[in-house]
């Protein structure tokens, strides 16, 4: 069965704001929690677990308004998922499971489904600090994001600031953030604060097709358009001084955070793979109720084939970030005429949220090796730094992982805000504004490439981000460091 469609509203709220669309989920779901919900396993036909999503009462009524519940009762169908389809309080409706979910499968009796992990593979999240104030800064920020906006590549198509030849770019999705730092992109200290030390075992460049790489060859440093940025922020509030600490974040600093992933790589690999899982189904005797969630047996030729390009794919990402940090950082030097010391520019944490990884997992009392699919979703092991953006508007967060998140979500936490409005929605709602003027009233100086870039990303198409950071620190997944204010943005 395919997954409906939500029905656009012309509602407005009171302040004039569009509603989000009006969809009515008929899945049936009940609260188990006061941040959890669960939907049956009876709930749908050829459900094998049950879906789990966190959310308060307030984010459960904007969750209802599109399919996502419908995807998360889908990706329990998955064979091999085990404990339950998850979602995260960001949910909104995707590709087959919904931005913000989380189904793990067993490693060798489960399934991998490139629609469980999207288009954008090692679509991330990479957060800098600096040694300088932000008020220091304020006087000339127009100038530094218009320094920014002149180097990096933003927008559709955007070239890459690296030429790579085939061997290149072979080893690119071999090395990832190490192939970069080893050629001048940052340094080799930067691996440690990366997850995965920047780059995944078990590469195989040559399952990436040939559209594919020659869509890599041409977009390497490059940010590309959509809900991707790079963004100059102000710590204005810390939540945890020890953590803070020791992570190097202090109030008043000035933060650069960068949002892009693989580009074109990723779009294309996941188009090809969609192909081919789609073909497997039969022959591997696999039915699902949405063709978006084709998949195939994790030691089939085809999932292992997707695997293979999919972590190469992943590396291109995390080279992208690292070009993309020292390519901020030379800008950064150059407007306010520094030295590397003063600027201090060093990695906090930088997170894959469109990604599969196996890892180990205790189900049911027993330790078991698990492909865990995330979808818009973010690592929050112990100890481990997880980045939160929010809209250009308003706020981004930087939190910290869980014991807690590894019981209850397979150590994975939000990414973001999640979508109020489809792009098209936020463009028509923002018809006659000027939204790089509202911007700037609020004290934000934006540039971006797109003629509706701006009016697509506008702050009221996404939920307030506090609201789900709220929830996942109240439900103890991941806990909060330190809010991060945007001063400057650049976007495609």
């Amino acid at each position: 069965m395919a997954v409906p469609r939500p029905h656009p509203s012309q509602a407005t709220l009171d302040s004039g704001r569009p509603r989000a669309p009006r969809y009515n989920s008929h899945v049936k779901i009940e609260r188990v929690g006061p941040y959890l919900w669960r939907i049956p396993p009876d709930a749908r036909p050829g459900m094998r677990v049950p879906g789990l999503v966190v959310a308060d009462e307030a984010l459960m009524a904007s969750i209802r308004t599109d399919a996502s519940l419908e995807q998360v009762a889908n990706g329990a169908t998955l064979p091999g998922i085990v404990k339950a389809s998850l979602a995260m309080p960001d949910i909104h409706q995707g590709y087959g499971l919904p931005v913000g979910g989380v189904v793990a499968t067993d490693a060798e009796d489960g399934v991998v489904s490139p629609g469980a992990i999207g288009f954008d593979i090692n679509c991330g999240v990479r957060l800098l600090r600096t040694g300088l104030d932000a008020a220091d800064v304020a006087p000339r920020l127009r100038e530094v994001v218009e320094g920014l906006h002149a180097v990096i590549p933003t927008g559709v198509g955007a070239r890459a600031t690296v030429a790579l030849s085939a061997r290149d770019l072979t080893a690119v999705m071999e090395d990832g953030a190490a192939w970069a730092a080893a050629r001048g992109h940052g340094d080799r200290d930067d691996l440690s604060r990366i997850e995965s030390g920047g780059r995944l075992a078990g590469a195989q460049p040559d399952r990436v097709s040939s559209r594919a790489r020659e869509r890599g060859l041409h977009q390497l440093g490059s940010l590309g358009s959509g809900n991707h940025f790079l963004e100059l922020q102000v710590v204005d509030e810390i939540h945890d001084a020890a953590t803070a600490a020791a992570l190097g974040v202090r109030a008043g600093q000035l933060t650069v955070m960068i949002h892009t992933g693989s580009r074109g790589v990723g779009h294309q690999v996941c188009t090809d793979y969609l192909k081919i899982s789609g073909a497997a189904l039969r022959r591997h005797g696999i039915s699902v109720p949405d063709r978006q969630l084709a998949c195939a047996p994790a030691g089939s030729e085809e999932a292992l084939d997707y695997l293979g390009a999919m972590r190469a794919t992943a590396n291109f990402a995390f080279a992208n970030r690292q070009v993309l940090a020292h390519t901020a950082h030379e800008v950064l030097l150059r407007v306010l005429r520094l030295s590397p010391r003063d600027l201090a520019m060093a990695v906090v944490y930088d997170v894959a949220h469109n990604i599969a990884k196996e890892e180990e997992h205790e189900v049911g009392g027993r330790r078991r090796r698990l492909l865990v699919h995330r979808k818009g979703a973010t690592r929050a092991f112990p100890g481990q730094p997880v980045i939160v953006p929010g809209d250009m508007g308003r706020y981004s967060y930087l939190l910290v992982g869980t014991e807690a998140a590894l019981r209850e979500t397979f150590g994975s936490t939000c990414h973001g805000a999640g979508r109020l409005m489809s792009r098209t929605a936020a463009v028509k709602a923002a018809r006659g504004r000027h939204i790089e003027a509202e911007l700037a009233a609020g004290g934000v100086v934006a540039r971006a490439t797109g003629r509706d870039a701006l009016a697509e990303e506008m702050p009221e198409a996404y939920k307030d981000v506090r609201d789900v950071v709220d929830v996942v620190h109240r439900f103890g997944i991941s806990t909060r460091v330190a809010r991060l204010r945007p001063l400057g943005v650049i976007k495609g």
